[in-house]
């Protein structure tokens, strides 16, 4: 009978041993979690709601969405992929629902539905689960992994460790120490501070289809945007700072935002319309014209920015209107610091993807140790992705350690 430690009681932790458990009923599985309780982020994902996971079933356009480890996961998704966890879950009595932006959640509207269906099959599956238990660290003694662990007075002994540790410094703390290389970790997925007079009473206004970019990062990303009361959040701006969360940490999240309120309509395009206003309504006031895309009392406040609120089309000139374009297609706002996206929190970084064989998720170094989920240098963008990817490489590494050779 093989043994099998997994360190993480969160989403790819208790998902690696279910799987385990299910086809291989007499190995021993025991989850060990630092915390009181379990799978903590699941409980707050998708505002409560658990998103968990993408009705993007094409895998070469699935990888497209992992700012890191994009590459690696796409082989994964051939095997295991959004479609494999939405019948994973009805096959367990959990039914879900897609919603218009593709993000798939219980049809419940619950997180408490994904976690009563995990901790009840962990419990009928009879994985052994341990709270309150922090890992110490870990060695080779012989054939096995010698383990000790807060609140446990002896060392245990197993055939493989599967590190699903999320976002834990401490253990890739612990990682590094027994060489296992580790890329640095930084936030990902979080909403800009911004201070400026165009936001200002503003808060809770939405935009579709905005343009987000910045002169620190080669791409442009396109998406919804929202004015919160200290800046701007939502699914443009979310993206944006997955892709550039390097280049933002090393600018200590003070840099300049560009922004096209209008997403891809250029500057030069909307201002020939301005001009040929001139002509089609002269005499209407600048302030009350309703240009598609841009709510109106925001119309009103960037007419009151450069001072023509009280000018008709006739009377406004070339400058003012090209003011006008520029503040609308190509604004710039100064960010100066980041917030956590709601309760969701990810990083960039974590075990190297070169140290690891991503056909069953063993270290390439160390073997019987095995990795699944956010531990790894993997992040994806908001959208249930990074939970796939949770659900996906715990897959993997269940059938890694199921078929190891020990």
């Amino acid at each position: 009978m093989k043994k099998i430690a997994i360190i993480g009681g969160g989403a790819a932790g208790f998902f690696s041993a279910l799987c385990i458990k299910e086809i291989s009923p007499d190995f021993e599985v025991h989850i060990f979690e630092k915390s009181k309780e379990g799978l903590s982020k699941v409980r707050v994902s998708g505002g409560g709601r658990c998103n968990v996971t993408h009705n993007c079933f094409d895998t070469e356009k699935l990888s497209t969405f992992y700012p890191r480890g994009g590459k690696e996961l796409k082989a994964i998704f051939g095997v295991f992929q959004p479609k494999d966890m939405i019948e994973w879950l009805e096959k367990r009595g959990v039914k879900t629902k897609v919603e218009a932006d593709g993000r798939i959640f219980p049809e419940s509207n619950s997180s408490q539905t994904i976690i009563d269906c995990f901790e009840n099959l962990a419990k009928r599956l009879n994985v052994i689960i341990s709270y309150s238990t922090g890992l110490q660290d870990f060695e080779r003694s012989n054939s096995k992994w010698s383990l000790s662990f807060t609140n446990i007075d002896k060392k245990l002994y197993f055939d493989a460790i599967i590190f699903a540790s999320g976002s834990s410094v401490l253990m890739w703390e612990l990682l590094a120490k027994k060489e296992i290389k580790i890329i640095k970790p930084v936030p990902s997925l979080f909403t800009f501070k911004i201070s400026h007079g165009l936001l200002e009473g503003f808060s809770g206004i939405s935009f579709k289809n905005v343009q987000v970019s910045t002169p620190i990062y080669s791409k442009s990303v396109q998406g919804d945007c929202l004015i919160t009361h200290q800046g701007l959040s939502g699914p443009a701006v979310l993206k944006l700072s997955a892709w550039a969360a390097r280049e933002m940490c090393e600018k200590q999240y003070q840099f300049i935002l560009h922004i096209n309120w209008l997403g891809g309509i250029k500057k030069a395009d909307l201002l020939k319309e301005f001009m040929l206003n001139k002509d089609k309504i002269p005499t209407q006031k600048i302030k009350n014209y309703h240009l598609q895309g841009i709510p109106n009392r925001f119309w009103e406040k960037i007419c009151l920015q450069i001072e023509i609120h009280q000018v008709n089309w006739a009377e406004c000139g070339k400058k003012k209107l090209d003011e006008l374009a520029t503040l609308i297609c190509e604004c710039k706002m100064e960010v100066k610091g980041k917030n956590t996206f709601k309760d969701e929190f990810v990083t960039a970084g974590g075990v190297d993807l070169d140290t690891i064989d991503f056909t069953n998720m063993q270290s390439k170094t160390h073997q019987g140790v095995f990795f699944a989920g956010e531990v790894m240098n993997i992040d994806g963008v908001t959208g249930g992705f990074n939970f796939q990817a949770a659900w996906s490489s715990a897959y993997m590494a269940a059938q890694g350690v199921r078929t190891l050779s020990l």
